[in-house]
């Protein structure tokens, strides 16, 4: 009896392991990225995503959960695909939380995300700290005033000493989303249905 063979199945060519292919995948992940950045400046750090419904919120976290999917270990069309979606996806909640009458933050409160799951507001005075405060939506957060920025660093001479020897030298942390479910799932399952009925490219989406 002839044995037949099946040929070979190539191996799927993950996006970043071509200049070519990680040029072109970095270049769909920063778009997502920094409209993910946008939004924060706008919405505040991880606000936007409690400002929705529940339903909405999930499916946000879902796509979020193909998005980095797609960049760990996919080929470069999922790259392209989910953060397109990903795009799509920070619109679909901004204009949701927009209708729902949500307030974006003020213009003089800056937001970041900590390691710890909290989230830290740098304010000018207390008058600042009082309507960071009322706009917590359920996060918890840290707010310090300059004044009290100026007290702690004054507490902090290495840190002073360091950006006068490197004028360009920047104190960094690692961003976090608050809360983020993803951190959380350590062998997912079921998480990887797609969603074309919410975060398909096609659809018409307004723009801000």
């Amino acid at each position: 009896m002839a044995r037949t063979f099946k040929p070979a199945v190539p191996p799927v060519q993950k996006w970043d392991n071509l200049h070519g292919t990680y040029l072109t995948g970095r270049s769909y992940i920063d778009g997502a990225e920094a409209l993910a950045i946008e939004m924060e400046k706008k919405w505040g750090a991880d606000r936007l995503r409690l400002l929705v419904s529940q339903e909405l919120r999930e499916k946000f976290d879902r796509q979020r959960y193909l998005w980095r999917q797609a960049i760990e270990f996919g080929p470069l069309e999922n790259v392209r695909r989910e953060s397109e979606r990903m795009r799509t996806a920070y619109y679909a909640l901004d204009g949701a939380a927009k209708a729902a009458g949500a307030s974006p933050i003020d213009a003089e409160v800056m937001e970041i995300a900590l390691a710890n799951g909290k989230v830290l507001a740098i304010v000018g005075d207390q008058d600042d700290a009082r309507r960071a405060y009322a706009r917590a939506d359920g996060r918890c957060m840290v707010v310090y005033t300059l004044e009290e920025v100026a007290h702690i660093l004054a507490d902090l001479p290495s840190v002073n000493e360091v950006k006068m020897v490197w004028p360009g030298a920047t104190v960094t942390k690692v961003r976090r989303h608050v809360p983020n479910p993803l951190d959380v799932i350590a062998h997912p399952t079921g998480l990887d249905d797609a969603m074309d009925d919410l975060w398909t490219t096609e659809q018409n989406i307004c723009e801000p």
